[in-house]
């Protein structure tokens, strides 16, 4: 492709974050993984979480056909009462590193409490270790535990909406694909927050923000290798692998798509809700200005209240419809 354009700027408030992070955690190759996986562990006790008015469950699920079975954590507001609608959700981690308990405080705030949904997040089997279809399996295989057991833990399993950060947006859209393709679970929505959709890691967007930000090109290439190996990149990728590869997207939930305009994955994300568009489905998008990949992990910034109060806003009218 032709040269590529000059990077968008990053957002001022946003940048200052940025710039105050001790690394960004690009420049890595495969071998650096374990290294990285030890170096991004971060998440929410279970102590925390009852303190702040949660009940917290762990439980194994069967998994794929002879493979391991799926830990699931389970939260919800310990005064909620009735069938709760679900948030099923998928980390992030660029297919790579990451868990479940990526980010369940502040879904358990946010959705939790001010929606009164259960949070239900899996730990999927993670690449290099487990390439494609281990992830997505896993992925599938804790969906379709909530859907037939669900009403026995006080689910409301006609209201589960799928949600996913980067990888786990990804993984989320091809659960929705394969649930499609499978008469498999139904869920009501789809929320994918900057997903990581596409292995040919060959946009504008791509090239554009290369060096820069938190997860870029080079980032993304090690991810997708590490899930897909030789093929990455190649003419048989699976949708169930890279989504952004579906001939065909009709048929999928409700979808909400936020990205930021500065960021590696903002041409595929984009992409992807307009083909949900042009097949007739129903997608709201929003391309933040000036966000870079994961901006939401700094809530103080005005760009990501407004991200996750569109988030709540979207959640709260499919929910509720």
């Amino acid at each position: 492709m032709s040269e590529a354009a000059p990077p968008v700027p990053f957002d001022p408030e946003l940048e200052v974050f940025l710039e105050a992070m001790p690394s960004t955690g690009m420049g890595f190759k495969l071998e650096d993984v374990p290294k990285l996986r030890e170096m991004s562990r971060q998440f929410t006790t279970d102590e925390q979480l009852q303190a702040d008015g949660f009940t917290v469950e762990h439980r194994t699920v069967p998994g794929p056909q002879g493979a391991p079975e799926v830990p699931l954590v389970i939260v919800r507001p310990s005064e909620a009462t009735g069938p709760l609608p679900v948030v099923y959700s998928i980390h992030g981690g660029g297919m790579i590193m990451g868990d479940h308990r990526q980010a369940l405080d502040v879904m358990a705030t946010e959705w939790g409490r001010e929606l009164g949904c259960a949070i239900v997040s899996v730990d999927y089997r993670v690449a290099p270790e487990n390439p494609h279809p281990a992830p997505v399996q896993d992925c599938y295989a804790g969906l379709s535990w909530i859907a037939e057991h669900g009403a026995d833990r006080g689910f409301d399993t006609e209201r589960i909406v799928m949600t996913g950060g980067s990888a786990g947006g990804g993984l989320a859209a091809a659960v929705a694909l394969m649930s499609r393709d499978l008469d498999g679970p139904k869920t009501i929505g789809l929320l994918l927050q900057a997903p990581m959709l596409d292995d040919r890691n060959d946009t504008p967007s791509a090239h554009q923000m290369r060096g820069l930000g938190i997860w870029d090109q080079q980032a993304n290439e090690v991810g997708w290798t590490a899930l897909l190996g030789d093929s990455r990149g190649g003419d048989d990728v699976s949708p169930y692998a890279a989504p952004a590869r579906a001939d065909d997207l009709s048929g999928l939930p409700p979808t909400f798509i936020d990205v930021g305009s500065a960021e590696t994955f903002r041409d595929e994300d984009v992409a992807f809700a307009t083909r949900i568009w042009q097949s007739g489905g129903v997608a709201e998008l929003h391309v933040w200005p000036g966000g870079f990949h994961g901006f939401r992990m700094f809530p103080g910034a005005q760009l990501s209240r407004s991200a996750a109060e569109a988030r709540t806003a979207w959640l709260r009218r499919i929910v509720n419809a």
